[in-house]
């Protein structure tokens, strides 16, 4: 099965054009979704009709943090269908714990992630959908 749908939630608007154009070169007809914090990556998730595949979630932006979004995701959606990868700068132990610790959170990336972290999520995230 092929994503359809991928949310990106970062606050960095190079690096959310670098994961669509990378994403966009390594899947055909997929549908890249943008949110720069948690606030509007939760406003968004609610206004859609069908959810995305898989989430991209950066841990440190404004207003509201990854972990914060991670703590808010799993008290609205108890569907553990989508997968949620972090993507952080932090090389913080503590972080990657929090964001395990929620079942959504499939995977954790230090940042910037490159075409071959981006194949590796792809080809999990199309592993788990089938």
């Amino acid at each position: 099965m092929t994503l359809k749908t991928i949310l990106i939630i970062d606050d960095s608007e190079a690096e959310q054009y670098l994961y669509q154009a990378t994403i966009n070169s390594l899947i055909e007809d997929v549908e890249i979704l943008s949110a720069y914090d948690g606030v509007e990556g939760l406003e968004l998730l609610a206004s859609l009709s069908k959810k995305p595949d898989c989430i991209l979630v950066d841990i440190n932006m404004p207003r509201m943090n990854g972990l914060q979004f991670l703590e808010e995701y799993s008290k609205i959606y108890k569907d553990e269908s989508i997968m949620i990868t972090m993507m952080t700068s932090s090389i913080h132990p503590a972080d990657k714990e929090k964001a395990l610790q929620h079942k959504c959170v499939k995977d954790f990336f230090i940042k910037p992630l490159g075409t071959a972290d981006i194949e590796q999520l792809i080809q999990y995230a199309e592993e788990t959908k089938t």
